[in-house]
């Protein structure tokens, strides 16, 4: 009987991350948040707020780790290559988890199988930024100016397979422009080099944009967005502005390795839902422009269903327009 009751209380335990004797309880020791973008981008910013709710919640420090190059796939390789202990993990997004399948040829990593989605953390849309010496004021004044201009209107992304980058083959494919693409490997320099003049356009996810706008440093042009954002409301929808087709919606999410244990899963879902409930990290993201998800669509499996999903949409559109690399 005594034994049995010793079973069943080590079950329990284990079931709730407690752990036992000879397992330590989830977590304790410092957790790794993997940003696959540069430092002071929307994903990094966003990383950041999360970061500070998650660390008291769970009582462990979350620390940043910017790691760039290849539009994200880079970090998410190694993530997907981590431990699956829950001590690394990545706020991922449409270009890591969706259109990296189709963009790379020799991918070492499946979004659909080498992770466990823990939870969708934002969505939002893009907003078309162009440099405030450019001769345009509209969106159609800027497809009119780029079609008599072809390969002289230059455009910077967060470098190939970001949302960025993608929001521009959409562009081009839909007004059947030819704009040169300058990758970077981060939305912060493209945003440096905005201001400078060094390039005419780009594509900015409204978390980073409505800072801009504010100050009146660009002039934006549309929210790739049925409506207008509630961030930005003087900035025209894509309906609005005469390309209704033109439709991206960037989203952020948490994911770690492929086997990490259920319980430490629901450990960090639980962490993050708590911070988007919490006034002040809520109130944070709402004012940068990001819009959190319904507490419905807070699941693990809204989010696999979410990245099947985009992968079907994107892949065509990518292949249609040559952008596959190695």
């Amino acid at each position: 009987m005594v034994k049995c009751l010793v079973i069943a209380a080590t079950l329990i335990l284990s079931v709730l991350g407690v752990g036992t004797a000879t397992a330590q309880p989830y977590p304790s020791r410092p957790v790794t948040m993997v940003v696959p973008f540069a430092a002071g981008g929307p994903t990094d910013v966003l990383a950041r707020i999360l970061a500070q709710s998650m660390s008291q919640t769970l009582g462990q420090q979350i620390v940043i780790e910017n790691v760039t190059g290849a539009g994200g796939s880079i970090a998410a390789a190694r993530v997907a290559k981590a431990p699956p202990d829950g001590y690394t993990m990545i706020l991922g997004n449409l270009g890591t988890h969706a259109a990296s399948v189709a963009l790379y040829k020799n991918l070492s990593y499946d979004p659909r199988v080498d992770f466990e989605p823990v939870m969708l953390v934002a969505t939002t849309p893009m907003v078309l930024l162009v440099r405030k010496s450019l001769p345009v004021d509209t969106l159609k004044n800027l497809i009119a100016y780029a079609k008599e201009h072809p390969r002289k209107v230059s455009f910077g992304s967060a470098g190939t397979g970001s949302v960025s980058h993608l929001t521009y083959l959409l562009f081009t494919h839909l007004t059947e422009t030819e704009i040169q693409h300058v990758p970077y490997r981060g939305s912060s320099q493209v945003s440096n080099d905005l201001l400078a003049g060094q390039i005419d356009m780009t594509f900015e996810q409204a978390i980073s944009a409505s800072q801009y706008i504010a100050s009146g440093a660009v002039k934006p042009l549309a929210v790739t967005a049925p409506t207008r954002a509630a961030a930005i409301p003087d900035v025209p929808s894509t309906t609005e502005a005469g390309l209704p087709d033109l439709q991206t919606i960037a989203w952020t999410a948490l994911f770690v390795s492929k086997a990490t244990p259920q319980p430490i899963i629901e450990r960090i879902n639980a962490a993050v839902d708590k911070a988007m409930r919490e006034e002040t990290s809520a109130k944070r993201m709402a004012d940068l422009g990001a819009d959190l998800p319904p507490p419905d669509q807070r699941t693990p499996q809204t989010l696999g269903t979410l990245v099947r999903s985009e992968i079907n949409k994107w892949g065509p559109l990518i292949k249609a327009a040559g952008a596959v690399g190695e």
